[in-house]
């Protein structure tokens, strides 16, 4: 990060503070005090979805009236607040051709509830390589957790058991995009590749780039909940409980540091067209193998498998009415 845009530590924590941090994230101190420097960051004019809400840098050259995840109409409006800037990118390793052959191969893939001629009768309609927004958390943790074991039980089946650790979380992601869905996010990130990452953008000239619309303190309540999974995991998998069987496990996190980067993650949008329905399709930009997305149903297969099931529903209350 900049010296701009990270400017102080906390005076009473020493947790590092960025420029929209009116109080400190992991002590509450109120900040900054009146001599310290304000950090400047850009307006920017972004063009937004008028159905997700999602939205991109505006550029002449990009000409796109329609959003690159839903395609929905969009509009240019100026942010009223600096927009925050990613820290860190990661190039696009996929380049158009493969990402157009992924989308290929993975309508031809065969299941038993799609159509049979999807993949001949599927027209592409559009193709966006874009980078969605996530930051990535660093936090030193204090846990505390309460637990009902069988160690020391005697009598009775169970005994309570409580304990302090303390953990350090790197890595932790929380997506900042509002066009893609977070299971979405959750699925494209195991594959990306951090150590390619550079200080710009590389990739397709007709990549776009979603904005950062989440500050780190409205992300916070998002970490949190994601810290606090973490140490109930580690809890329940470290031994720290004692015993074979344990239940109600409950753990209270208190943060002690946090650091935080932002980063522009690429991606493909696909969006084709089956008998004048609309559908979308992720092509992961670093890893064409990892593709998913909405395809449609067979309607007749799907009426024979409800046929079949009343059949078969029928055909066992006649045989047990017989019977009995």
């Amino acid at each position: 990060m900049s010296e701009a845009a990270r400017v102080a530590a906390c005076e009473r924590c020493a947790c590092e503070l960025e420029a929209e941090d009116l109080r400190c994230p992991i002590c509450g101190l109120a900040t900054p005090p009146p001599e310290r420097a304000v950090a400047t960051r850009e307006r920017a004019r972004v063009v937004r979805c008028e159905s997700c809400g999602a939205a991109v840098e505006y550029s002449v050259e990009a000409r796109a009236p329609r959003c690159a995840y839903c395609g929905a109409v969009t509009h240019v409006e100026m942010t009223v607040d600096p927009v925050d800037q990613a820290q860190g990118w990661l190039p696009f390793t996929v380049d158009p051709k493969a990402a157009s052959e992924a989308l290929g191969r993975f309508l031809g893939h065969k299941a038993f509830f799609r159509p049979s001629g999807l993949a001949k009768e599927a027209s592409l309609e559009s193709m966006r390589p874009l980078w969605w927004p996530a930051w990535v958390f660093q936090a030193g943790v204090a846990v505390s957790w309460t637990a009902d074991s069988d160690a020391g039980a005697r009598r009775s089946d169970w005994a309570p058991h409580a304990g302090r650790t303390r953990l350090d979380f790197t890595n932790i992601l929380v997506p900042a995009s509002r066009g893609l869905k977070v299971s979405e996010c959750d699925t494209l990130t195991p594959r990306y590749r951090f150590e390619l990452a550079e200080n710009e953008g590389r990739g397709p000239e007709e990549a776009s780039v979603e904005r950062f619309e989440a500050t780190r303190s409205g992300a916070r309540k998002t970490v949190l909940a994601a810290v606090e999974r973490l140490a109930r995991e580690h809890v329940q998998e470290s031994g720290d409980i004692p015993g074979s069987r344990f239940r109600n496990v409950h753990v209270a996190v208190a943060l002690s540091s946090l650091r935080t980067t932002r980063w522009a993650l690429p991606v493909y949008v696909l969006a084709y067209r089956y008998r004048g329905n609309p559908y979308r399709v992720l092509v992961h930009g670093q890893d064409a193998e990892l593709v998913f997305g909405e395809t449609p149903l067979s309607k007749w297969r799907v009426l024979g498998v409800v046929v079949a099931f009343l059949a078969f529903m029928a055909a066992l209350l006649f045989f047990t009415g017989g019977l009995s």
